[in-house]
């Protein structure tokens, strides 16, 4: 046909070419080199259902067993927490818009005094400052956090906090409801826009080894448990533990690690082989094995003569290698962009720091810590702080009226820990600007060091107050200039003119 057209002079439709089909992303690709990526569409519960108490196992052991994994723990507990703790400052105002000087201090002194040993968790071993540090640890480590609001009749407050570890909240619940028709999901009892509604806990810890638990089930309403994780995706139900990034390289490095040190340890052990051309043995100053190998012990300064026919051939591995820093260093920088902090601080190695770097690294952790402080006050100490704060004036220990529950809610300021920088007198120059600018005030720069302006305010006069007590003149004036002290003369005139 194409023969007889080109005879008549028709022309014959062109034929399209077929264009090679693009992927708009390059990540999208499926050629040989991305056949082992993985492209599965899961829910984020999906991917934690079936991995979650492997993680929280495997995150614990690392925690017991492994020096970084224990230095994070440690970082993220005395940088979020610190020595003293998120404080709570009460802040409620009169009618007239002055402080309620007196019902602060009602307050502040009553958490005071329910924050310490024996008085805030039911077993009355802990502190609430040793609270926030295990409830850090524990977020850290098993990925969420799981707390029960007591009611405690036995409490002159009323009120307790009962820590359970994650393995209560059973992972392998997942039904309907029957009374409510909600749906559980990994103990997690949800309504239909997935809000909490109860939790279905073990009524003892499932794993217990020492007292042998029954597995039965009790189901606690939400608004009594305190359930806290970092959620990555939005309709996520659990917390996975924050060490899962960077679990497999840790484990890979302590592998790694070992055999270099079994590695170096054999070399530094064994010098050589006696070998012998004819097969005869050579029996030196040692003694016979099991396996009858000839062996001998080395000493400094001592050469000893063979006999004829023997050599010797030594045994010189060279253990650890010299990519061994360099190897390791590029692991553990690996590890801590995993674990979101900066490498110097999780090897405590500042060999090639500078000023520059080392600022910018602690810059950079100091933002991540603050981050956790927020989170660890919205959602663990202000709920705390607020069904304390209902339980007491209830119980009658504070002596106020429960229909100003709200007023006294509402004013409270949470200070965590400050943090020093590397260059004080920039930091305060830079204050001081900032102040005769209006860009700050005196309670920006009292948060930033961990302090409350009135408490600031509070510790001047009393300075003040002692040092007229003891007569002691200052040699300046709190918020202005240094001022002089006049000189004063004993003795009067006469004195003075001797």
């Amino acid at each position: 046909m194409a023969w007889y057209n080109r005879i008549l002079g028709i022309n014959e439709p062109k034929k399209k070419k077929r264009q090679a089909f693009r992927r708009s992303y390059s990540g999208a690709n499926t050629g040989r080199l991305f056949a082992d990526f993985v492209t599965t569409s899961t829910s984020a519960d999906a991917e934690i259902k079936d991995n979650i108490r492997i993680l929280r196992d495997r995150a614990r052991e690392l925690a017991r067993n492994d020096s970084y994994i224990a230095r994070y723990l440690n970082l993220m507990v005395s940088n979020v927490i610190g020595k003293h703790g998120i404080r709570v400052s009460s802040k409620a105002r009169n009618d007239n818009g002055s402080l309620d000087i007196g019902a602060n201090l009602l307050i502040e002194t009553a958490w005071k005094e329910w924050g310490q040993v024996g008085n805030c968790t039911t077993n009355g071993r802990l502190s609430f400052l040793d609270c926030q540090k295990i409830f850090v640890e524990s977020l850290c480590r098993d990925g969420e956090v799981l707390i029960r609001k007591i009611k405690d009749n036995k409490s002159p407050f009323g009120f307790t906090l009962q820590f359970l570890e994650a393995d209560h909240l059973d992972e392998t619940k997942n039904d309907f409801y029957k009374a409510t028709g909600n749906r559980i999901k990994m103990g997690v009892e949800v309504d239909k826009y997935d809000r909490p509604v109860a939790y279905h806990l073990y009524k003892d810890h499932p794993y217990d080894r020492v007292y042998l638990a029954q597995a039965q089930h009790i189901r606690v309403p939400a608004d009594e448990i305190i359930h806290a994780y970092l959620p990555q995706r939005a309709e996520q139900t659990r917390g996975v533990s924050l060490v899962a990034t960077a679990m497999a390289n840790v484990k890979m490095l302590n592998g790694y690690l070992e055999a270099e040190i079994v590695a170096a340890r054999v070399g530094a052990s064994k010098m050589g082989f006696f070998t012998s051309s004819d097969g005869d043995g050579y029996v030196g100053d040692g003694e016979f094995e099991d396996t009858f190998n000839p062996t001998t012990n080395a000493q400094a300064g001592v050469f000893e003569q063979l006999p004829a026919g023997m050599d010797f051939k030594a045994f010189d591995p060279t253990h650890p290698t010299s990519a061994f820093d360099s190897f390791t260093t590029s692991v553990l920088r690996s590890i801590a962009s995993g674990l979101n902090i900066s490498y110097h601080s999780l090897s405590n190695d500042l060999t090639s720091v500078n000023y520059s770097s080392i600022r910018q690294g602690a810059l950079e952790d100091r933002s991540m810590y603050q981050i956790y402080q927020q989170f660890v006050i919205e959602h663990f100490v202000n709920p705390v702080f607020q069904s304390w704060l209902e339980m007491a004036i209830s119980t009658g220990y504070i002596n106020l009226p429960i229909s100003k529950f709200d007023k006294f809610a509402r004013a409270i300021n949470f200070i965590p820990r400050s943090f020093a920088w590397i260059d004080p007198l920039k930091e305060m120059q830079a204050n001081v600007i900032g102040l005769q600018n209006g860009t700050l005030t005196y309670s920006d720069i009292s948060a930033s060091y961990g302090r409350d302006t009135e408490e600031l305010f509070e510790q001047h006069q009393k300075e003040i107050e002692l040092a007229k007590q003891y007569d002691i003149e200052l040699a300046y004036q709190p918020f202005g200039q240094k001022l002089p002290v006049e000189a004063k003369i004993q003795g009067g005139e006469e004195e003075e003119d001797a």
